[in-house]
């Protein structure tokens, strides 16, 4: 991996992480990371849709207009996200209706589109490919982390819905059945508070590298 894409990993994983750096699509963040299932797979359809947008920008960014960009941006990600949303309900219908709106919000989700305009308008196909890769994957570890733990300590288990992905397996129990189960971290004001400490967590780390 040579320097430009271990800069681009690097970036989307860890130093501008949209989540804990950025604090971009913190709607779907903290509304759908009631459990680490339901993070993964929405960040899996976002990173499909980074993936492909980039690409398709990339692509045609010689060819867009400056002055119309932004809706020719949303267009192309509005078809993406379809063609997303379609095949989520053919194939994970039962997910589907839990993660409801929020697969069509991927569309007004600021990270994807501040990665098509910062990004992908302005470098080549590989490249933007693999920020949209990195980027996804940088989403992908902040919701299952935030969804694993406000899961654990509001419910006592991890996986919980993992049948409507791989049918043949189920949730794992982490704490016994006497577990009180804690409502906070079920709730919206949960969400807030562990994604303070994961933001307060990565700053401390940073300060003990530098």
């Amino acid at each position: 991996m040579n320097n430009v894409f271990k800069k681009i990993f690097v970036n989307g994983l860890w130093s501008q992480n949209a989540s804990l750096v950025q604090l971009l699509g913190l709607c779907p963040l903290l509304a759908i990371t009631t459990n680490a299932v339901n993070g993964v797979m929405l960040s899996l359809a976002t990173l499909l849709v980074m993936i492909i947008s980039n690409v398709a920008i990339s692509s045609l960014r010689k060819f867009i207009p400056h002055e119309i960009r932004i809706p020719i941006f949303i267009l192309t990600v509005a078809s993406l996200v379809t063609a997303v949303d379609l095949l989520f309900n053919a194939f994970f219908h039962d997910l589907y209706l839990v993660l409801g709106i929020f697969i069509p919000l991927i569309v007004t989700n600021c990270i994807v589109l501040a990665r098509v305009e910062a990004f992908a308008a302005k470098n080549a196909v590989t490249e933007s490919a693999f920020d949209g890769f990195a980027m996804g994957l940088g989403l992908l570890w902040t919701l299952f982390l935030l969804g694993g733990l406000r899961e654990i300590f509001a419910a006592g288990q991890l996986f919980s819905g993992i049948e409507m992905v791989l049918p043949s397996l189920s949730a794992i129990r982490i704490f016994p059945e006497s577990y009180p189960n804690v409502l906070l971290f079920a709730l919206p004001p949960g969400a807030f508070l562990m994604l303070g400490f994961l933001i307060a967590a990565k700053n401390f780390i940073e300060d003990k590298k530098a």
